[in-house]
């Protein structure tokens, strides 16, 4: 019987946690357990007294110059004292293992684990702690590049269309949205003629689910899959356009964002055309990862449905639309 190919596996635990002792020379206690499957799929490596996470990149997301950028970032990020989870080389010093799937090569990266909970309902504090932590990045990363995407308003915005534009018809109000306010945001990312300084590497996807907060709101902040090169802005705007729609209360948000924006100019100016940025840089991500969702719907998507669309772009349209009648007051 004819063994067919696949465009995604899911790696054993069990096996896979072997693989890991023995290249890395740990305890046999160790067990392996899988926490989520997504654009890469997680695992997490446990005894009673320590905790590693590991990332088995998909088969093509990313090229393993790309990943090895990224974890030089961490390591930079690391000297600078900043809490985030960084990788841990093995036996022989790699931090990048291959392993041999079905589908075919894929990468593996062992990574310290984030202690501390993730808290999606978060305090002032939590945010003024979170905007301090993004600023000290920020003030690492500015002026620096890596050999990864630029993030500029063709990828965020018009080559996300395209993607989605492979699955849905250019005719539906929701893509006729999309395409109507592309313009739109291109021309003001080019009106605010970025400063240097203003311009760097970016996390771009900075929110509660990829930081954890310990008991004296220390944050440490992992998941560095989708950095690359752009307005700094663009973490701010995306962290923001977060918190919009986690507090349904606008005032609580209006309160929030504040402290976290405050926090944030303690450690590192944010200039009056950044700040009005926030409304454009929120809803170009929220296009991009549109288009990531399109790009992977073959192995790691059941979302992407036309009603998936409308609730997505809603939240892009009431986002905007806030910002819009906030302007006028």
């Amino acid at each position: 019987m004819k063994t067919f190919p696949v465009i995604a596996s899911i790696l054993s635990p069990k096996e896979l946690g072997e693989f890991i002792i023995e290249q890395y020379q740990l305890n046999n206690d160790f067990e392996c357990s899988l926490f989520r499957t997504g654009v890469n799929h997680t695992y997490f490596l446990s005894n009673e007294d320590t905790k590693y996470v590991i990332r088995v990149y998909c088969h093509n997301w990313r090229t393993k110059l790309e990943i090895q950028e990224e974890l030089e970032l961490l390591i930079l990020l690391k000297k600078h004292n900043l809490s985030i989870s960084t990788p841990i080389p093995n036996k022989n010093g790699s931090q990048i293992l291959e392993i041999d799937t079905p589908e075919g090569i894929r990468y593996v990266v062992l990574f310290t684990f984030a202690k501390g909970e993730k808290m999606r309902f978060m305090t002032n504090e939590t945010c003024a702690a979170i905007g301090s932590m993004m600023a000290k990045i920020h003030n690492v990363t500015a002026r620096k590049r890596i050999d990864r995407v630029d993030y500029n308003s063709d990828v965020l915005i018009y080559k996300a269309y395209d993607k989605l534009n492979m699955f849905f018809s250019g005719d539906l109000d929701e893509m006729k949205y999309l395409k109507q306010i592309s313009s739109q945001l291109e021309k003001r990312f080019k009106e605010t003629d970025f400063s240097d300084d203003q311009k760097g590497i970016v996390h771009l996807d900075i929110w509660y689910d990829n930081l954890a907060v310990n008991k004296e709101n220390e944050i440490t902040i992992f998941d560095f899959d989708n950095c690359g090169n752009g307005p700094l802005v663009l973490d701010i705007g995306y962290f923001c356009k977060q918190l919009f729609f986690i507090e349904a209360d606008k005032n609580i948000y209006e309160s929030k964002v504040e402290s976290f924006l405050n926090a944030y100019k303690k450690e590192r100016n944010l200039s009056k055309k950044e700040l009005n940025l926030i409304p454009e840089a929120g809803a170009s991500i929220f296009i991009f990862y549109l288009g990531v969702q399109a790009q992977r719907f073959d192995w790691s998507n059941i979302f992407l449905t036309e009603n998936y669309l409308k609730m997505f772009v809603g939240r892009i349209k009431k986002w905007l639309n806030y910002y819009d009648e906030k302007s006028k007051i």
